[in-house]
């Protein structure tokens, strides 16, 4: 059974990221975390998270908290099609509690 990791967007609402066919997961920038999957031709095979505010240079956090969501969605029972991620201590360079305001595919 396919597994997908739930993101909570901006604290109201939730989007599904696929797990099967990832390939690398890449803190792309101070702001978005990149996951870039196999398997199609066309160039919508990367999904951009991107966070509310800004983490800092050479922080790695929010690249590893996708990764380790990922990690823990596949460590699950076959049956549990859905892991939630959780931003919970996740802290961007400000000091603030981190948010996800958006998942694009492009």
């Amino acid at each position: 059974m396919k597994k997908y990791l739930s993101f909570p967007i901006d604290g109201a609402t939730a989007q599904l990221l696929a797990v099967e066919g990832i390939i690398i997961v890449e803190q792309a920038s101070t702001t978005t975390v990149t996951v870039a999957y196999s398997g199609s031709d066309a160039a919508t095979d990367v999904a951009t998270i991107t966070f509310s505010a800004a983490f800092g240079a050479s922080d790695d956090r929010a690249r590893d908290r996708v990764q380790d969501s990922i990690i823990a969605a596949l460590q699950t029972s076959w049956t549990n099609v859905k892991y939630d991620v959780s931003l919970d201590g996740l802290l961007d360079a400000t000091g603030a509690p981190a948010t996800i305001s958006g998942i694009v595919l492009a």
